[in-house]
């Protein structure tokens, strides 16, 4: 393997914000090189993280920009590169490995990839995971918070999902990369869902595929049913994708369970409150938080502050309603970055870099 190539893009995906840190054995180079030729890798290496059309990427590095192009649409259909529209046509900017490439290789995902992305978790993604703004934040089904709370539209996952215009499902990557390498857990793959603001967005997507928005609503409840946190990034606006994540299998949520990182990702705006009147002490909740946030105080349930992260999943399981999510103190409540740009500010700051 020729490492020069896979080191160079290695070091342009650590310069920016989400990072890629590097390995003392370089096991972050064979997962590049399973993803990039060499080629491919050259050229993302030059890639810059703003979208850019194939005649001005090609003026800076001297290359036909009919054949740049053919090579980045290739790129971006194996989602290696970001695709979008810039002065009214066709651009192409670096994406970071995670959240972006990486996720985009589900339709890829084998049992070599799998391994040596695990690989490279256990030694290097801690770090990533420990850098404020977190890559992820919670959000509460609706119907978790008390009625008389109030909710705004970015808290809420179903109020998310009701300002999009299109709506799309895929297989989660952490749950396939897990069974491929004998670590399955038991809850469901198919969650993974993806919105766009315009209509019929994913109507002719190979890897997602469309449903409509009750067919949403409804992925979201099994999502629900089965005790998976909501989880989107961590930002106001542009928000894209909600993952379905649990301490079993999701690659953030594991470096809590796994690696004891205590915040892993963003708490919500909420907060879980226990109806001392309601609550029959049957013990049903326990096993529906998966940050050990709740036990029993003899025979009634228990809120530990600390671990609670405002995920909703214990409240909807509660028969006797006796669980209900109230708004944090002012103190508490974490500022959200509005948009990807801010929070892409805010990280590259905490890392000491430049955005």
């Amino acid at each position: 393997m020729n490492t020069n190539v896979y080191e160079e893009l290695a070091k342009r995906l650590n310069a920016l914000p989400n990072g890629f840190p590097p390995t003392d054995d370089g096991r972050e180079l064979k997962l590049l090189a399973k993803l990039f030729t060499p080629a491919e890798a050259e050229l993302a290496s030059h890639l810059r993280p703003w979208l850019e059309t194939p005649e001005d990427i090609a003026a800076r590095l001297e290359r036909d920009a009919g054949e740049l192009r053919n090579q980045l649409k290739t790129m971006t259909r194996r989602g290696l590169v970001y695709a979008g529209r810039v002065e009214g046509t066709l651009g192409f900017k670096l994406m970071p490995f995670v959240v972006g490439i990486y996720e985009f290789q589900v339709s890829r995902m084998d049992e070599e990839l799998a391994r040596l992305f695990e690989d490279y978790f256990q030694v290097a993604f801690r770090e990533m995971l420990r850098v404020k703004p977190q890559f992820h934040r919670v959000i509460p089904v609706y119907e978790a918070v008390r009625n008389s709370m109030e909710i705004s539209p970015f808290e809420s996952v179903t109020e998310i999902l009701n300002g999009a215009q299109s709506w799309g499902v895929l297989d989660c990557i952490c749950r396939k990369q897990k069974a491929l390498i004998g670590k399955g857990c038991e809850h469901p793959i198919d969650v993974c869902m993806m919105m766009d603001a315009r209509p019929n967005a994913f109507d002719n997507s190979t890897t997602i595929r469309a449903l409509s928005k009750e067919e949403a609503m409804e992925t979201l409840q099994r999502a629900s049913d089965a005790g998976l946190v909501h989880t989107v990034s961590n930002n106001q606006e542009g928000l894209y994708y909600v993952c379905n994540c649990c301490t079993c299998s999701c690659g953030i949520l594991r470096g809590m369970a796994e690696m004891g990182i205590a915040n892993v990702v963003a708490r919500s705006a909420f907060i879980n409150q226990v109806d001392t009147d309601l609550c029959s002490g049957c013990e049903n909740c326990l096993s529906y938080c998966q940050f050990n946030g709740l036990s029993m105080i003899g025979t009634l349930a228990h809120v530990d502050a600390v671990r609670c992260v405002g995920c909703g999943v214990c409240v909807l399981a509660c028969s006797s309603g006796a669980l209900g999510l109230v708004k944090r103190p002012v103190e508490e409540v974490m500022r959200i970055p509005e948009t990807p740009a801010e929070w892409r500010t805010q990280r590259a700051a905490s890392r000491g870099i430049l955005d």
